[in-house]
């Protein structure tokens, strides 16, 4: 059903627009897009207005996917159609308006929190092991790109993983639909990655910055 796939990532789109960081640095008086790293994301919040900062903004980027994707389960759940994938949608669409919305230029943030979100949303089975990848990026390097690529790839192998060797439940749509979600799930891994493409170059050039949090 074509539809209901471009009504998934319309609806996942006008949510990804939602931008927390900017609207939060309007609040505060601080222009994140012309501060530190210039990104309106998590980390960047945390390095310039600290802590709280960060926690209320990667809440805003993640749940927006969560709303969008909840939304798309209401409106096809009862359909004859896959709803999770249909939900896997609307992640790609959150996670497009999140990188390029249309009114900041399409100029957005780097999808990573939106990414949680339509993993905790999509399948919060994955959740444990895409932490665990993070973590263990991050924790030996202080390199937050670094662990924030590391999570999308552990989304990625799961989520082929789940299709080819477990029960169909896992993924929660039949096989036949099987390949068409792995696509849309490395779609959402590969902006990623695009996302972070200065970040890859500073650090193939050991020139990638450490995570160092604000004092606010």
């Amino acid at each position: 059903m074509i539809t209901a796939r471009i009504i998934s990532i319309l609806i996942g789109y006008f949510a990804g627009l939602f931008q927390t960081g900017v609207i939060y640095g309007k609040i505060t008086g601080t222009d994140l897009r012309k501060t530190g790293s210039g990104n309106t994301g998590t980390t960047n919040s945390i390095r310039v207005l600290g802590w709280k900062a960060g926690v209320i903004v990667c809440a805003g980027d993640l749940f927006k996917a969560v709303v969008a994707i909840i939304v798309v389960w209401l409106l096809f759940r009862h359909g004859e159609g896959p709803v999770k994938l249909y939900m896997l949608y609307a992640g790609l669409g959150a996670v497009l308006g999140h990188d390029f919305p249309f009114y900041l230029k399409f100029k957005g943030g780097k999808g990573i929190a939106t990414t949680v979100g339509v993993i905790c949303a999509c399948n919060p089975l994955m959740v444990p092991i895409c932490a665990a990848c993070f973590f263990a990026a991050v924790i030996p390097t202080g390199f937050m790109s670094l662990g924030s690529l590391a999570m999308c790839l552990g989304f990625l192998v799961q989520t082929i993983l789940f299709g080819v060797l477990g029960p169909e439940s896992l993924l929660g749509i039949p096989a036949a639909f099987h390949a068409e979600y792995f696509i849309i799930a490395a779609i959402i891994t590969g902006l990623a990655f695009i996302q972070h493409r200065q970040n890859i170059n500073r650090l193939i050039h050991g020139q990638e910055n450490k995570f160092r949090p604000g004092k606010k």
